[in-house]
């Protein structure tokens, strides 16, 4: 008996020595995974390793499901998500697919995405979401479709538990955030577009904060001390005003600064014909199909959008890879270009497939994808973005003859991010560029670039769901905006109107809600002039917004070039104030004669057709009309020897 407690003795002791080592290293590993996953992740960690941090990605395809339940959510390579979720529902990544066809998401409500953690969502169209705007009152469902379409105008309550990522150097931390990153296209930029693992590398999902309060001490939004105020957050030094566009529009047009071509080709002779066809074409006085009085010439516009119909070929680079290039956006902020590339590369009468017979050859590439697939987050670094079309242009002009012979002056692109006047300088300098941020502070050239129309499309395969308004007769709110607090002007808007008159509806973010979605939609319905602030940038959606609800718009944004500047008049159905006149704006709204009112919401309600997408493009839609711009343009640029 006593050999046999000998015996027991030591080995309880040895027992007791390992339970207490083994549970030793248990507890160090969860406290080292705790620093690591913060949110609740480290005992899964420890017991499934692998689950939540070994997603891969490979743009182009579905490249990775973790599967647990039935649920399905389309998130973007960059990922929050709440790693104790993935017992209840599928995270997909996917990116587009080399077959052809638009990104899209199925039809779960977004609501649902942003409670269970799911901070990014690609969609083009597949989905309806009924009310999304650019408007800030969206705080939940829209939080997250914002944040795909137009990362510098979201709005994001602090307790739906999203990062808001505000653009222009602003960056928002709530935790750690990695992003995966494609490896570019082009050799020279599989360095600087990606310093983290790129896309094929595994990364581990961050989650969200799951009780995340708002403090001074612990706020989402993170501003350092004493840091610079970015360029949008400040007035411009300089302000041009629409009469000095006007005058440079016109001098431009007697005195073309575009670069003659090194070798004339036959394409260079027809378009070159086509102005003196133009100018001396029959004058209109009566047209059946052309509301006159919105255009600066209505026989110049009519004769020259007949010849185009005529004699414009265009030539679509198939270079380039999705999503960048080829891809779609075809709903939200960033519509416009999406829009434009889907009917421009399906459209017959236009597009040759031989490039000796064009006379323009269209850059298909999404401004919006780029920053999407190449940003680093926290970089505070557009470098890579500009040096991907650097290095893509470069490849097109080795490629092919066409890019060099003008220096690019009979290539155009069409972007709406804010970001595209950057990223396309220097390398795209004499290209004709279609561009949302038609600010001539920040390179855009009247007379050669155009400006786009900013649209936010709600349902892609309804692009004109709500179209219309009140007549001027029911329309009884004198003013309304609402929105978020973007940039400097917003506020001081707000300051001097909000909740000061009853006739002025100036308000801040709406609630978020159907409802209040709905309410604001009606507001514009019903609103006489509707008001149009500028953001972070010189653009805005509001303008076509109050066009698309037949609602006058007040234009407020120093050195904005209006969309289609080139061919409309814009004081026959707008407003265009100077950012130093809010105080005024109330004063001067009234002073406007009910005659004049009326003239100008008829103009609105004539133009609008001018503003629509279509699935299957109208003559002198929005298609045509920015296509029209491009072709007017070039052809009061292009010089002969």
């Amino acid at each position: 008996m006593e050999l046999l407690n000998g015996f027991k003795n030591p080995f309880r002791s040895e027992y007791k020595r390992w339970v207490f080592l083994v549970g030793l290293v248990a507890i160090s590993h969860l406290l080292f995974q705790s620093f690591l996953l913060p949110y609740g992740n480290a005992l899964r960690s420890l017991l499934l390793p692998g689950i939540d941090d070994s997603i891969e990605g490979n743009y182009g395809n579905v490249v990775s499901r973790v599967r647990s339940g039935s649920k399905s959510v389309v998130v973007r390579n960059t990922l929050t998500i709440n790693g104790s979720d993935f017992s209840t529902r599928d995270v997909i990544l996917f990116n587009g697919g080399n077959g052809g066809g638009d990104v899209g998401i199925s039809s779960r409500k977004i609501g649902d995405w942003v409670e269970k953690g799911v901070s990014k969502v690609i969609f083009d169209g597949n989905v309806d979401d009924d009310y999304a705007s650019e408007n800030g009152e969206d705080l939940n469902e829209n939080a997250v479709l914002e944040e795909v379409i137009r990362d510098q105008d979201n709005y994001v309550n602090a307790t739906s538990r999203i990062e808001q990522v505000a653009k222009h150097g602003r960056e928002v931390s709530t935790g750690e955030l990695r992003d995966v990153n494609t490896t570019s296209q082009y050799p020279a930029l599989s360095s600087m577009a990606n310093p983290t693992p790129n896309a094929g590398s595994s990364f581990r999902s961050t989650s969200l904060q799951s009780d995340h309060t708002v403090s001074k001490s612990n706020s989402l939004m993170v501003v350092k001390q004493g840091k610079k105020k970015m360029r949008c957050e400040m007035p411009p030094k300089t302000v041009t005003t629409i009469d000095e566009m006007n005058r440079i529009l016109l001098r431009h047009r007697r005195s073309s600064r575009a670069m003659r071509p090194r070798r004339s080709s036959i394409r260079d002779q027809e378009i070159f014909a086509a102005k003196s066809r133009i100018e001396n074409g029959p004058v209109i006085t009566n047209d059946q199909d052309l509301y006159a009085p919105i255009f600066r010439n209505v026989s110049l516009f009519k004769r020259s959008y007949e010849l185009m119909e005529r004699i414009l070929k265009v030539y679509v680079y198939k270079d380039g890879k999705k999503p960048i290039f080829h891809l779609p956006i075809l709903k939200g902020l960033y519509a416009s270009e999406g829009w434009f590339m889907k009917l421009m590369q399906g459209n017959k009468h236009f597009v040759v497939k031989d490039p000796r017979r064009a006379h323009l050859f269209y850059m298909p590439f999404s401004s919006r994808m780029l920053e999407y697939t190449l940003y680093v987050r926290n970089s505070h670094n557009r470098t890579n973005l500009r040096q991907f079309l650097k290095d893509y242009t470069e490849t097109i002009s080795a490629k092919y003859p066409y890019f060099n012979r003008t220096d690019g002056a009979d290539h155009f692109l069409v972007s709406c991010h804010d970001w595209a006047p950057y990223e396309t300088r220097h390398h795209m300098e004499h290209c004709i560029k279609a561009l949302c941020n038609a600010d001539v502070t920040a390179g855009f050239k009247i007379g050669r670039d155009v400006s786009l129309p900013e649209t936010y499309v709600r349902s892609a395969r309804n692009p004109l769901r709500d179209l219309g308004g009140k007549p001027a007769s029911q329309r009884h709110i004198l003013a309304f905006y609402a929105g978020s607090m973007h940039g400097y002007l917003r506020p001081i808007l707000l300051k001097h109107w909000k909740d000061k008159d009853a006739d002025m509806r100036i308000l801040g973010p709406m609630p978020p809600g159907v409802a209040s979605k709905m309410n604001y939609i009606q507001h514009m319905k019903s609103t006489k002039y509707c008001i149009c602030p500028k953001g972070y940038e010189v653009n805005s959606p509001r303008v076509v917004e109050s066009i698309f609800y037949e609602c006058v718009p007040v234009i407020i944004s120093d050195n904005f070039v209006p969309p289609f500047f080139e061919v409309l008049d814009w004081g026959a159905f707008s407003i265009i104030l100077a950012e130093k006149d809010i105080p005024n704006l109330k004063d001067i709204l009234t002073s406007i004669p009910q005659e004049r009112y009326l003239a100008l919401q008829l103009g609105v309600r004539k133009v609008q057709r001018h503003f629509l997408w279509h699935a299957k493009p109208e003559r002198y839609d929005l298609f045509h009309m920015t296509l029209h711009s491009i072709w007017y343009n070039r052809v009061y640029q292009i010089k002969l020897r």
